[in-house]
């Protein structure tokens, strides 16, 4: 049976810092539904009706763009050992670049690191808890590196070039690139 909440509750807050990857799900009238996994420790509560994660460069902007756009996002914690459980956080997101008002309070949240790109901070909607006994048991062997390691070397100037010549979605839709990165 699913149960839904009006905020994150302190177990939920538990059960997500134990997740070692959750799903972000945004859409945009008239474009793809977009669904990403996310990993890396990114993700924080930052109170019962807030929480925010950090968002590295990757192949697009689609997050950025339906948030723009739409307003609404999704994030999905599922977990693969015991007790099964899926929890979802419903609710509206914005976007927080480095030379926003705002930025620092949040980075200090986490731990920057070359190839960050801005912040999502989620006004909590609802949240709901479901099962998840069909989701399969499965372990963590350890965390990839490869995008740190593609990072590594990466040089800030270049990255921020690259960053700027993303304007717009797959689908079209507007993304705001940083104006400035958050790392040397």
């Amino acid at each position: 049976m699913s149960e839904f909440f009006d905020h994150i509750t302190p177990d939920h807050t538990d059960f997500i810092g134990r997740q070692p990857v959750f799903f972000v799900a945004t859409a945009a009238a008239d474009a793809r539904i977009n669904l990403s996994p996310k990993g890396m420790d990114t993700f924080r509560v930052l109170s019962p009706h807030t929480c925010a994660y950090l968002d590295f460069g990757g192949s697009g902007n689609e997050t950025h763009a339906h948030l723009a756009a739409d307003g609404r996002i999704t994030i999905m914690f599922c977990a693969f050992d015991q007790p099964a459980l899926i929890y979802r956080i419903y609710g509206h997101g914005r976007v927080v670049l480095p030379q926003d008002e705002g930025w620092d309070a949040l980075a200090a949240h986490f731990s920057i690191e070359r190839g960050v790109r801005q912040i999502f901070v989620i006004d909590v909607d609802s949240t709901q808890t479901s099962c998840g006994w069909a989701v399969p048991k499965m372990q963590l062997v350890e965390e990839r590196q490869t995008l740190r390691k593609y990072f590594v070397n990466d040089d800030p100037q270049a990255r921020l070039a690259k960053y700027q010549q993303r304007t717009r979605s797959i689908d079209g839709l507007p993304a705001t690139p940083p104006s400035r990165l958050p790392y040397t």
